[in-house]
């Protein structure tokens, strides 16, 4: 693999780096997903759920509501976000602390939600992915990386899952980090996030015409990798 990567893939020249999008709806278990097949494929994972995530997480921090455009857009660039690869897995740091644990919660994930919105956020967002996807081989994963931030990407896939099974996934998640939140809070909360993600104005989530669709309702996490 790490040979057939030094090729020349998809006409593409070898000065330039090799990068793969993954887009999917909340659940589908695309960061997980995506870990493993970067292993497989010896590059690096960025997981760009978890910026937006640790900008939420400012926000919260400083008593800014989410929801509040004009406020998240004038502070979003107050947000040092930036992301280190440890053991080949990303760290995502908020200045100089790493919060790669801090951002996974479900306060944390609605914020993010709310503040991806905001046309100024993506725009940041958006740049920096691009930055950092211009530096190595990577493999991206999101919402909008095929239809916005990786628009040439050479591969791209639409990872998802009927919203029952994205929903059960979520739950035995929190169930074995002791949150007991009820099945039917978890699965009326994806519908939420999808309903918000597939029709927000900016960079909504949607297949892109040239990915390939992957529905792993009916498989394993192995199987979905192979």
């Amino acid at each position: 693999e790490k040979r057939r990567l030094n090729k020349q893939p998809y006409g593409r020249k070898r000065d330039m780096p090799m990068n793969i999008a993954i887009d999917g709806p909340v659940g589908a278990g695309k960061s997980s997903i995506a870990d493993q097949v970067a292993q497989r494929l010896h590059i690096l994972h960025l997981d760009t759920g978890a910026m937006y995530r640790t900008v939420a997480l400012y926000m919260l921090r400083n008593g800014i509501d989410p929801q509040d455009e004009q406020t998240v857009s004038a502070r979003c660039g107050e947000a040092d976000v930036r992301v280190a690869y440890r053991d080949g897995a990303q760290r995502t740091m908020l200045g100089g602390e790493d919060v790669s644990d801090l951002i996974r919660t479900g306060e944390v994930s609605a914020a993010a939600s709310a503040i991806s919105k905001w046309p100024a956020v993506r725009r940041r967002m958006v740049a920096a992915q691009r930055e950092i996807a211009a530096t190595a081989d990577m493999l991206i994963d999101g919402r909008d990386i095929g239809t916005r931030v990786l628009i040439d990407a050479p591969v791209k896939i639409f990872l998802t899952a009927t919203p029952e099974e994205r929903a059960r996934r979520r739950y035995r998640q929190q169930i074995e980090k002791g949150d007991m939140t009820p099945y039917e809070q978890v699965l009326a909360e994806l519908n939420a996030r999808d309903a918000q993600d597939m029709n927000r104005e900016t960079d909504p989530l949607r297949q892109a015409e040239d990915a390939v669709l992957v529905d792993s309702t009916n498989m394993t996490p192995e199987q979905v990798v192979d």
